[in-house]
């Protein structure tokens, strides 16, 4: 006898390794992760805020 399978489940296995493949395309195409590009951006507030305590006040008049 051959082997019975049940038609939805395997449906929703090749919908499911099909959305994974796409998904693996699109982080290719589009580069990071939202948490690593979040991540890069809080670095870059943190060091501009880091550079700008950091400036000297050259507008005096001593």
């Amino acid at each position: 006898m051959a082997e019975i399978i049940n038609l939805r489940m395997a449906r929703k296995a090749r919908d499911r390794a099909a959305d994974k493949a796409k998904a693996a395309q699109n982080r290719a195409k589009h580069g990071l992760t939202r948490d690593a590009l979040n991540g890069t951006k809080a670095e870059q507030k943190r060091t501009e805020r880091t550079l700008d305590g950091a400036k000297r006040d050259t507008d005096r008049n001593d």
